[in-house]
């Protein structure tokens, strides 16, 4: 490791961190001033069974009855040693209610992941290799895929293939078919994007010198893919790939409401509609961490994979200037 790419480690470390405690503390303000008292309304709720022992603990655990700058700064200390506090509606740590919850909605948004590459992967393979009516047509299935929301998919895959094929029950929405179709309708509309950077890298690889001397040693079709056009071309999509999984979690919400999951998005649907602002707060932190996380790794990973990243004395990422090829006279 090069001094250099330490600097760069350690700087974009530090922009993470502050990211992450800044999305917290806006949140904690968010919340704090949407109308409703949550003491009022989920602590004292007959339904709810808080005796007034348990109100006052959880009121003096939170700091409620002081001002909003000592809750966040209490908020906040919790929130750097891990601690995500209690649930105003059941009492029970947010924690434990997350976990019981994130290993559904990692499943989704992975197998999402994972048909979203694997499908803008065929797309770009295919326009590169199909003729030319069949590829023009495969140029458009990106902006398609953008242009209909995931909700819609996911209706339309319950209908032919539950109820009409009865490939999977909705009752068994934790199954490996309804988890597969889930991912389906959360990836169709993230592949677009993927697919339309990896195919005008494409074509802009397929223009540059080392692509036309490959063709002309009789290098082509399935080879050339592979060996010479795939891996410059495939460099961005790290970056888009981490630009998409804010679109993963926040599809995630809805696609689990449709095939009637119990992930992070049920949990967060029951905390709106009860008030509970502990669980809403670390959900949103949570969902803040795993975007910057991400985004993280692609900017540590990028300067690796990409040589022509070159990183100065500061720390910072700019992109090397190729040289033309100058003709030399005989």
């Amino acid at each position: 490791m090069t001094r250099a790419y330490a600097a760069y480690a350690a700087r974009r470390l530090g922009q993470a961190v502050v990211v992450v405690l800044l999305a917290y503390v806006f949140t904690f303000l968010v919340i704090s001033v949407l109308p409703g008292d949550p003491v009022t309304t989920t602590l004292r709720n007959p339904q709810n069974n808080f005796s007034e022992e348990e109100i006052a603990r959880i009121v003096a655990y939170y700091g409620l009855d002081q001002p909003v700058w000592v809750q966040l700064w209490e908020s906040l200390s919790r929130f750097v040693v891990g601690d995500l506090g209690l649930s105003l509606r059941s009492n029970l740590p947010v924690a434990d209610l997350i976990g019981d919850v994130l290993g559904s909605t990692l499943r989704l948004a992975t197998g999402a992941l994972a048909v979203a590459l694997v499908l803008a992967f065929a797309i770009a393979f295919g326009v590169r290799h199909l003729p030319g009516p069949l590829s023009r047509a495969l140029r458009s299935f990106p902006s398609l895929f953008l242009s209909i929301p995931n909700f819609l998919i996911g209706l339309l895959l319950l209908q032919w293939f539950s109820f009409q094929l009865g490939l999977f029950l909705v009752v068994d929405a934790e199954g490996g078919w309804a988890t597969f179709f889930a991912a389906v309708a959360l990836g169709v509309p993230v592949s677009a994007q993927i697919a339309e950077v990896l195919i005008a890298n494409l074509d802009h690889a397929a223009r540059q010198e080392y692509a036309n001397l490959a063709r002309s040693r009789g290098l082509g079709g399935v080879r050339l893919f592979t060996l010479h056009l795939l891996k410059p071309s495939a460099l961005p999509v790290v970056t888009v790939v981490a630009l998409t999984v804010g679109e993963l979690l926040g599809g995630s919400l809805i696609t689990e409401s449709i095939f009637g999951r119990n992930g992070v998005g049920s949990l967060v649907q029951r905390s709106v509609g009860t008030q509970d602002l502990p669980v809403i707060q670390a959900v949103v932190a949570l969902a803040a961490v795993v975007f910057v996380v991400v985004n993280l790794v692609a900017d540590l990973v990028y300067p690796l994979l990409d040589p022509r990243v070159r990183l100065g004395a500061t720390g910072r990422a700019t992109r090397r200037r190729t040289r033309p090829v100058q003709e030399v006279d005989a």
